[in-house]
This record gives C-alpha cells, structure tokens and sequence, in this order.
C-alpha cells in the first residue's frame, strides 16, 4: 500500500522535531522501553533454559551455575518489563478496556514472568538446600519457554512487527 506523499512529509517532519539524544525523548516516548527490555528477560531465561539442560544431560556444573544466574537476572528483568508494559497500555490507549490480543497477551505476560520467578525460585531453593534439583523442573521449563514464546508472539503482532500494530 502507498503512503500519500503529505503522510511521509508530516512523518518527517515530526521526527525532526523530535531528538533522539534528548532524556526527554528517550523516556517518554510512547512504548519504546517495553520493545526495548522485553528481549532481556526472554533471551536470559531461554539461554538459561539451554544451559539447564545441557548441564542435566553433561553434569558439569558450571552449566549449571549459568543457568541460575541467567535465571536469577531474567526473573530480576521481568518487573521493569511489566511497568513499562502497562505505561505502554497507559500512553498508547490512555487506560482503555483491554480486549482481544492485548488482554490475551497481557494476561500470558503475566503468566510468564510468573513462570520465570517459579523456575528461578525452584533452583534458588535446591541451591539453598544443597539438595539436587528436582525432576518436575525440565517440565515446567519446557512449558514456561511455550508460554514466553506465545507472549513474545502476541506482543508483535501490537508492535507491528507481524502486522497490523
């Protein structure tokens, strides 16, 4: 689909207007700092979901070792994401009735960052207790990283990147 020529002049224009080194500009814009940390918390516990079970399966303990601290940050990571996931809601729709795709991918953002702080939570007791981790945990892993991946795929779709934001 064309963009009508005054729509690209009127783009430009607003985004000369507008610095990209400006503090102002950089906190404030309408939903860039979800976009931006979102990738943190899921790489990390993706990562740290691999390292688990590369250490499971080799039993070499700096594996596992990689895994809690992927995991202790990435659950660390997840309370920045779900403020600026809500200040996004607030700015981008001033507070409207969540509906469809994004009350769907809000409720499963909370699901998961759920999820990572049980999983974090699940090593952190067995690191405690010097106790082996448990067996379940593969489990609960392979569903979190579904779960996470089903959210990351929602949220592109708001933000464009698969269509329509």
């Amino acid at each position: 689909m064309a963009v009508p020529m005054t729509m690209t002049i009127a783009m430009a224009i607003a985004m000369a207007k507008a610095n990209p080194f400006e503090l102002r500009t950089v906190l404030f814009a309408k939903h860039a700092q979800h976009v931006v940390l979102i990738h943190f918390p899921i790489a990390l516990f993706i990562s740290a979901v691999v390292f688990d079970f590369l250490s499971h399966w080799t039993k070499r303990l700096g594996l596992a070792d990689a895994a809690y601290y992927n995991l202790l940050v990435a659950a660390a990571s997840t309370l920045p994401v779900l403020a600026t996931g809500l200040l996004a809601w607030q700015f981008q729709l001033e507070g409207q009735k969540l509906k469809g795709i994004l009350l769907l991918h809000l409720l499963l953002a909370c699901l998961s960052s759920a999820l990572i702080c049980l999983v974090w939570f699940v090593h952190f007791r067995a690191r405690r207790r010097t106790e082996g981790l448990p067996g379940y945990r593969l489990t609960l892993e392979i569903l979190a990283v579904g779960i996470v991946a089903l959210t990351g795929h929602l949220g592109s779709f708001l933000s464009g990147v698969n269509g329509q934001g």
